[in-house]
């Protein structure tokens, strides 16, 4: 499982209470019910782990910028 994937599956699980998000071939275990809440807080969180990683990965830019200037 990637880091997108599980980053997703741990936020419908805190957020949606969805145990998986695997597709299982089964209405009842693949169509959930969720609140306009728990939507907003889950797309609140994805919001948010993606600016997080965003923001590691213009660090690291900066940073190997930095090391490069001092070659």
């Amino acid at each position: 499982m990637t880091t997108i994937e599980s980053t997703l599956a741990r936020i419908a699980k805190e957020h949606m209470q969805i145990e998986t998000l695997q597709t299982r071939k089964h209405d009842a275990l693949d169509f959930h019910t969720v609140a306009v809440w728990e939507a907003k807080s889950a797309l609140q969180a994805a919001y948010d782990a993606g600016r997080a990683e965003g923001r590691m990965h213009v660090r690291a830019d900066v940073e190997g910028d930095k090391r490069s200037d001092n070659d």
